[in-house]
């Protein structure tokens, strides 16, 4: 069966609330598009930063819609505000922190789907950012290979 297109209008889609303050609204789902992406929408308040890591089976690419984030794939650190777009090849390591006056709003896009499998797992489950969905997306292989390097 093939996939249909559709539309998801401003303010619709599932939320995961990770923290106080930071969500992940989820736009495009795996089952949706035949598993060739997710799509998802992060509000990131001012110090959000994530452990340096990498994804084995997807590629991703970051868009910043507002704020700031400060970003590092492999050795090479970038600070961006709206517009700046990041494309993070599937192996190499990566991480970002929201580091502007007000909170960023990003958007993110794994290709294949199965990166994002992990953040459509964790939201169904209502999972807070911790051990439990760090166990959820080792399986959607993620791996942590060093603390957040900011």
């Amino acid at each position: 069966m093939g996939t249909k297109g559709f539309v998801v209008p401003p303010g619709q889609g599932p939320v995961w609330n990770m923290a106080p303050g930071r969500s992940a609204t989820l736009k495009l789902q795996s089952g949706e598009t035949a598993e060739s992406m997710t799509m998802f929408e992060e509000v990131a308040p001012t110090g959000t930063v994530t452990n340096f890591h990498m994804h084995h089976d997807s590629d991703e690419a970051a868009y910043v819609l507002s704020g700031e984030v400060t970003i590092k794939i492999g050795d090479q650190v970038t600070v961006g505000g709206p517009g700046t777009c990041a494309f993070i090849p599937r192996g190499i390591a990566h991480a970002w922190k929201s580091t502007g006056a007000e909170a960023a709003r990003i958007l993110f896009v794994f290709t294949p789907a199965e990166a994002g499998k992990a953040f459509e797992e964790v939201q169904r489950s209502r999972c807070p950012v911790g051990p439990e969905a760090a166990q959820v997306f080792q399986r959607h292989g993620a791996e942590v290979v060093g603390p957040p390097p900011f």
